[in-house]
C-alpha cells in the first residue's frame, strides 16, 4: 500500500512545540487532515502501542523530521494525543 499524500506541517517543527493530535485507529484508508486537533488515520490496531507509532511517524513525515524527534507527552492509550517536538 503507497504512503498517502501527507499536507506541509513543516511551520508547526518549532522545537519544544506541543502539538496536539486525534487518532482514528484501524482506519480503511491512512491520511492526516490538518487542523485544530491534527486528525491522523491509521490501518494498524490500537494493540501495544502500534497505531500510536504508525500515527507518530506520518505526523513526523509531514512536519519533515526525524520520528525520533517526535515524544509523546499525554495519550498512550488514548484517542486525543500531544506529541513535543524535540
Amino acid at each position: 500500500m503507497p504512503r498517502p499524500e501527507v499536507p506541509d506541517l513543516s511551520a508547526l517543527a518549532l522545537p519544544g512545540a506541543e502539538i496536539a493530535v486525534r487518532v482514528t485507529p484501524g482506519a480503511r484508508r491512512t491520511g492526516l487532515e490538518a487542523g485544530p486537533p491534527i486528525r491522523i488515520a491509521v490501518g494498524e490496531p490500537p494493540e501495544a502501542g502500534r497505531a500510536t507509532a504508525a500515527a507518530q511517524a506520518l505526523l513526523a513525515e509531514a512536519l519533515g523530521v526525524a520520528k525520533t524527534r517526535l515524544t509523546l507527552v499525554r495519550g498512550a492509550t488514548a484517542r486525543q494525543k500531544v506529541f513535543r517536538l524535540d
